[in-house]
């Protein structure tokens, strides 16, 4: 039977179909984008004021989508695109760990010094990288005339001759004084990331969030191969669409790396998810009504047990992209529970000859050795010394179970022959010859911009645990 719909219905329906004109209009000038363009479902919510997503829906105002395609409705294409573009780069799943909205950072005001939450600069980071973006593609459905505020921060971007990305940005935030990231946060707001995850509006754990951030690499790795079999993009936005989309992956697919190292292996903590069955049925027949459910005492982790951390200290490696990569690495490990609690970790210096090897026992030793972190060497590079090394600490019974071994490098250097007994694996921060590198060794290119965000972070915690 026809029912009529209410005012508040078609309203919802008309603004569903003004989203699907945004897409068209969209579609139209970037057809590469099709896949992530159509990724969404709409869900209306009169509690926001611009759109939002937790990369599933997108969630949007009717009021606010009608009152702005009357009034400016080119606005609305940006802030469609806006919103993609965050997904595509990863933006709800990659933030730093020190990024939180209850955590402050002290920037300079006229009255000293004023807080602002280094959740807020994370948003502020990342709205400027997807603006910058699309304004460098200046396409006709998205074009619009910068401000004298986007011009004096897109020059400074351009003056950098270095890698983009939010996390670059996000850095370079921390030295703005407290009014300029003001008018920067009013000047970029488009969206709300109040669904990212982590948020307070999104819950803790949101259900399927891994899968939704799968779904959006592979729509970033499609998209990519689309862009490229087309070749229909201006060359600046081309550059910065890749750069970002490399960068995001250099991060995730880094963390992912370090899973491959782990062992599995029984812990002592409480299983909640476990109990035993018989306890189970034993109360269910004892009191009727009532099971008794006891959680087991351990649970099988994969984490790290024994590992050798190599770093490249020869002259033609940079001594601040060593001491960024060992803290990043410290990061994921000790943030992502990543060591047993009798894990051993050697951090061995080699330019052509081995120059120290510190043995680090749980996070207390990394986060003291990464404060008196000094490079040693200067010579040239050959990675066998280090490889003869541990075979030797193993034939010596300092290893109970090694799990593998990094080597952090530029790739220009003299490689062993010979395989070793356990998983070794090469990290580049630069182009290099694949050819040089032997077959047995795994390999993986990561992006510098991503470790030069971490110069900084460890100082950000230790004044946190100070005021603690």
């Amino acid at each position: 039977m026809f029912r009529k719909k209410t005012q508040e219905e078609w309203e919802a329906g008309m603004a569903e179909d003004i989203l699907e004109f945004v897409r068209n209009e969209l579609y139209l000038d970037l057809r590469f984008l099709d896949v992530a363009l159509s990724a969404f479902v709409y869900k209306s919510n009169a509690l926001i004021h611009a759109f939002a997503t937790d990369g599933c829906y997108l969630y949007y105002s009717t009021e606010q989508v009608w009152r702005v395609f009357r009034e400016n409705a080119p606005f609305l294409d940006r802030a469609y695109l806006h919103t993609v573009l965050h997904c595509i780069f990863s933006h709800l799943w990659i933030a730093p760990p020190d990024v939180d909205d209850a955590r402050m950072e002290m920037l300079k005001s006229e009255d000293g010094e004023s807080g602002i939450s280094t959740g807020k600069l994370w948003d502020l980071a990342c709205d400027i990288a997807v603006e910058y973006t699309i304004d460098k593609m200046d396409k006709p459905c998205t074009r619009r005339i910068l401000s004298w505020s986007r011009q004096q921060i897109y020059e400074k971007i351009d003056d950098r001759n270095e890698q983009f990305s939010a996390a670059v940005l996000y850095r370079r935030l921390k030295a703005y004084t407290y009014p300029e990231i003001m008018k920067l946060l009013h000047e970029f707001y488009t969206d709300d990331h109040c669904y990212w995850p982590g948020r307070k509006q999104a819950s803790a754990k949101m259900p399927g969030e891994a899968q939704t951030q799968e779904k959006w690499n592979k729509i970033a790795m499609q998209t990519s191969l689309e862009r490229r079999r087309r070749g229909d993009e201006t060359k600046d936005g081309e550059e910065l669409f890749e750069a970002q989309v490399k960068a995001k992956r250099s991060r995730r697919s880094y963390r992912d790396f370090l899973q491959k190292f782990s062992v599995r292996r029984e812990e002592l903590h409480c299983d909640m998810d476990e109990f035993d069955l018989n306890s189970y049925t034993y109360g269910l027949r004892l009191y009727q009504n009532m099971p008794l459910i006891e959680p087991l005492e351990s649970r099988e982790v994969k984490k790290i047990r024994d590992f050798v951390i190599a770093v490249d200290t020869s002259d033609s490696t940079s001594g601040e992209l060593i001491r960024s990569f060992l803290r990043e690495t410290a990061d994921i490990l000790t943030f992502h529970d990543g060591f047993f609690s009798d894990s051993r970790i050697h951090v061995i210096q080699c330019d052509n000859e081995v120059r120290s090897d510190t043995m680090l026992e749980g996070t207390q030793d990394m986060e003291q050795f990464l404060e008196q972190f000094q490079v040693a060497g200067g010579g040239g590079t050959d990675f066998r010394p280090v490889f003869s090394y541990v075979n030797d600490l193993i034939q010596k019974g300092q290893f109970q179970n090694l799990c593998g071994l990094l080597y952090f490098t530029d790739g220009k250097g003299i490689y062993p022959k010979k395989r070793p007994d356990y998983k070794t694996a090469f990290l580049f921060l630069n182009e290099f010859d694949e050819t040089l590198v032997p077959p047995w060794a795994i390999r993986l290119k990561l992006e510098p911009e991503e470790f030069a965000l971490y110069g900084g972070m460890r100082n950000a915690k230790k004044g946190d645990n100070q005021k603690r």
